[in-house]
């Protein structure tokens, strides 16, 4: 059975070539073909012959098949990618000042119930292997270059999609320290940022494993009881105890730790939800994004008026904090923050 070339960072592949007596500098022929050009076919160029053999015999260059493409009128760009074993994610392209970012999916559903996403309606079906999750990246880039070729700058990764990407901790690593990597696609680290509902079991492996990129909470109350509600898994891992592992991770200068704050009408939009969530953050280095939310088929919350948003941020701004509000972008395809869910594209 052939495996993906997607899943091997640079390290691992040098060392494969090393263990065949083959050339090591075909990782970098290899890596600079396939993420720089974005080259799908095998590379023949400047490999000797036996090393063209190896690689036809052991890789597959294989990507996730978009199924269906939904276009906003924002230009935000939703994707149905179906992976070999026939089950599908979604993968969204954000259109922001003449640049993308990208928003991957990490798992297909979700296991964690949050009760404003519509991914978590789904249940989880699996998580993606580091090569879906990178397929991902390389077949929206390819679509960028062809359908729109003067406006395919794709600069920024989030780990935003569907599922919890710290429930599947080694696939998301791999796939960042292959985005990470000068000699392929070369993102910068404060260009990545993962998303966390706050899984404490991938919280706890972050400082010692993960490589320096950006982490976001959705935090959305500083409540328990309303936290609860929201996510179900705070049950387990209870906000302080997340706060406390979110508070030892290394900053960079100029890195911050995000908080995602959903605010919903009547629930956690409230000038005490307001003050309590100040208080909680005070005198971290912390960015808040505020996030109106975004409704999906049979939601029961509603969006909050934008004077009461705009007050939100007022007093979070308040404690010296940056707080800033998420501009909808995709809402008309269900693309937005919280609407992703594969049968809704099927």
């Amino acid at each position: 059975m052939k495996n993906s070339f997607y899943q091997y960072n640079f390290q691992e592949l040098t060392q494969l070539l090393k263990n065949r007596d083959l050339s090591i500098s075909g990782a970098s022929l290899l890596y600079n073909w396939h993420y720089k050009q974005k080259q799908i076919d095998p590379c023949t160029k400047n490999l000797s012959l036996t090393t063209q053999v190896f690689i036809k015999e052991y890789f597959t260059f294989s990507l996730p098949k978009i199924t269906n493409v939904h276009q906003s009128d924002d230009s935000t760009v939703k994707f149905l990618m179906q992976m070999e074993d026939g089950l599908s994610v979604e993968t969204v392209l954000i259109a922001f000042q003449n640049k993308y970012t990208i928003c991957l999916s990490t798992q297909v559903g979700c296991a964690m119930k949050c009760s404003f996403c519509f991914t978590g309606t789904q249940g989880l079906k699996r998580h993606l292997k580091t090569d879906e999750i990178v397929g991902q990246f390389i077949v929206a880039n390819r679509w960028l270059r062809e359908n729109r070729p003067d406006d395919q700058l794709l600069k920024n990764i989030v780990y935003m999609g569907q599922g919890e990407p710290l429930h599947n901790f080694d696939a998301v690593k791999a796939s960042c320290e292959i985005f990470l990597d000068q000699h392929g696609t070369s993102i910068g680290a404060q260009k990545i940022t993962i998303s966390t509902a706050g899984y404490l079991p991938g919280l706890i492996r972050w400082n010692e494993e993960m490589p320096g990129v950006n982490i976001a909470l959705s935090l959305h109350s500083p409540f328990e009881n309303k936290r609860n509600q929201l996510i179900p898994i705070n049950k387990n891992y209870p906000l302080p105890e997340i706060l406390k592992y979110l508070e030892s991770i290394p900053l960079k200068r100029k890195q911050y730790i995000i908080y995602e704050y959903l605010l919903i009408k009547d629930f956690n939009d409230s000038i005490e939800d307001a003050h309590a969530t100040g208080e909680l953050l005070k005198g971290k280095q912390a960015i808040i994004n505020l996030i109106p939310f975004n409704p999906f088929p049979g939601s029961t919350y509603a969006r909050p008026h934008k004077t009461q948003i705009e007050q939100f941020q007022k007093i979070i701004e308040s404690y010296k904090l940056p707080a800033l509000i998420r501009g909808t972008k995709g809402d008309d395809i269900l693309a937005a923050c919280g609407q992703l869910n594969t049968k809704a594209s099927l």
